[in-house]
Formats: C-alpha cells, sequence, structure tokens
C-alpha cells in the first residue's frame, strides 16, 4: 500500500496482482467529504461511465460477462437506475474495480479508470493526480533498481570470497586469521573503486550508518560488482594482491568513465580534494 498527496488530500494506491489501484473513495473526498459513497453510485448510473467500464473489461477481462453487462448498458442512465460497485463487481465479473475492508478500505479502481474518474470530479484534480502517481513510479523504478544492483553486487561477493576461500586460505589458519584475509580482499576492491579501505571511510565517516558500500551510487554498484568477478578470476590464476589491486583500479577507472561519463575520475590514492586516501 502506497500513499500520494493531491491538493492536501490523501489517495492510497494498492497494488493487485501487478497492477495499480487507486482509491477512488479518497479522490471522491475531495468533492464531498461525507458524501463518497453516493458521489461513486452517480457516477456508476451514467451512460458514459457504463460504456467505459464495459468496454474496459472486454479489453481487460477474459472473464468479463457480456450477457449481464448489456443488461445494465440499456438501463444505464434511466432515472430509476442505480448502480453500485459491489452489484457491478458481482453481476460482470468486472476486475477493473474492487472494494476493500479494513484499515485501508474503501472502492479501488484500476489506474485507467481512476483516472477516468477523477475527471469527472475535477479536472484539476485529475492533472495532479496523474502528476504524482508518476512521482510514485519513478520513485519506484529507482529505489527497484538500486536493489537489483545491491544485490547482483551481494551476489557477486558470493563468487569473490569462494574464490578466497579455495585459493588464498590455507586449512590451518584459526576462523580469526580467516576473517582478516576476507576483510583484506574486500579492501582491494575498496580501494581500487573507492581509492580507500573500509576502516578508514569509517574514520571518515563517523556518523554514518552503515559501510562505504552502502552509499554508493548505481554506477559504483555496478562496476563493484565487475570487480568482484574479475578478482576472483585473478585470485584463481595466481596473481599477487598487489598486481591485482593495480590491474582492478585500471579497469574501474575505465568502467567509471564509461558508467558516468566523467573523464576526470580520481586515480587510486588520490580523492577529488587532493588528498591521500
Amino acid at each position: 500500500m502506497a500513499k500520494i498527496e493531491v491538493l492536501s488530500r490523501e489517495v492510497q494506491v494498492l497494488t493487485v496482482k501487478e497492477e495499480d489501484y487507486i482509491c477512488i473513495t479518497d479522490i471522491a473526498r475531495y468533492k464531498n467529504q461525507d458524501a463518497t459513497d453516493d458521489l461513486i453510485r452517480n457516477w456508476l448510473r451514467n451512460r458514459n461511465t457504463v460504456e467505459f467500464l464495459g468496454i474496459w473489461e472486454q479489453i481487460n477481462n477474459p472473464g468479463f460477462n457480456p450477457v449481464e453487462f448489456d443488461g445494465i448498458r440499456k438501463q444505464a442512465g434511466l432515472n430509476s437506475f442505480t448502480l453500485t460497485p459491489k452489484q457491478w463487481i458481482e453481476r460482470t465479473g468486472a476486475i477493473g474495480i474492487v472494494s476493500k475492508a479494513g484499515r485501508y478500505g474503501g472502492t479501488y479502481a484500476h489506474k485507467d479508470i481512476a483516472f477516468e474518474f477523477a475527471s469527472w470530479v475535477s479536472v484539476e484534480f485529475k492533472l495532479y493526480l496523474i502528476k504524482e502517481f508518476q512521482r510514485l513510479k519513478e520513485e519506484e523504478h529507482k529505489t527497484l533498481g538500486w536493489d537489483i544492483r545491491r544485490n547482483l553486487a551481494k551476489l557477486n561477493y558470493r563468487i569473490h570470497t569462494d574464490a578466497i576461500r579455495e585459493h588464498l586460505i590455507p586449512p590451518e589458519l584459526s576462523a580469526a586469521q580467516t576473517a582478516l584475509v576476507y576483510a583484506s580482499e574486500a579492501d582491494v576492491l575498496n580501494m581500487a573503486l573507492f581509492g580507500k579501505t573500509a576502516a578508514q571511510w569509517r574514520g571518515e565517516n563517523p556518523g554514518d550508518k552503515g559501510n562505504i558500500r552502502d552509499q554508493a551510487d548505481s554506477a559504483q554498484l555496478v562496476c563493484l560488482s565487475n570487480l568482484e568477478n574479475l578478482n576472483a578470476l585473478f585470485i584463481a590464476e595466481g596473481h599477487a594482491q598487489p598486481e591485482r589491486l593495480r590491474r582492478l583500479n585500471q579497469i574501474a577507472i575505465q568502467q567509471m568513465r564509461i558508467l558516468t561519463g566523467d573523464g576526470n575520475l580520481p586515480k587510486l590514492g588520490t580523492s577529488k580534494k587532493g588528498s591521500d586516501a
């Protein structure tokens, strides 16, 4: 359940089978705070509304009942005609409108239908609703993209640690000694990409949560994933740590230039301010 604010009104957004449904009860409150159900019923009894809903269902719903729809359409617009969301759903098998009980209860409609209802309520409200809904989707995509890249980095880190365990850790090492080797190799990647170790970053950022990699941007996470795979390969090939660090740093600089379009990225051991890392 997500929420957006439209002209100082809170509007809830529900995901149903990977589709976005917007609370038209919240939209109705913009026009009449105390008679939202009546407003929705008045909209449903409109002939143009019934035609729109029927076409939407025929396009998107294989289980839609066309016989019942024809009966409703013939009565739509008559003074005696009434229709509630529950009646529409039960009689036609509609999926474009859903009723939800409980804390976040109300009548929800697929975004296509919700925008149509908002236009009927207020053109101004509809335009702001579309704007805020698009902003919500953009934020969700940014978050999803970052999570995917972060998880990719974590998966590649498993490949990296497996290579360390197989090629760099003799069986006689203690658990504490093994941890030092892992940390050392993790800092090879940190130095190659960020120009500093995890401990150096923590010393420079005592108030920040997480670690140096949690603060990485999308381009750095993509590059980190590549470096982890390459370092695992270099370890398996028997290259010494200093040589691997040098090669990984060169690759990091090259890849970050491509990913960011910046030809002036700092080299290993320097920061953008010119100080030693």
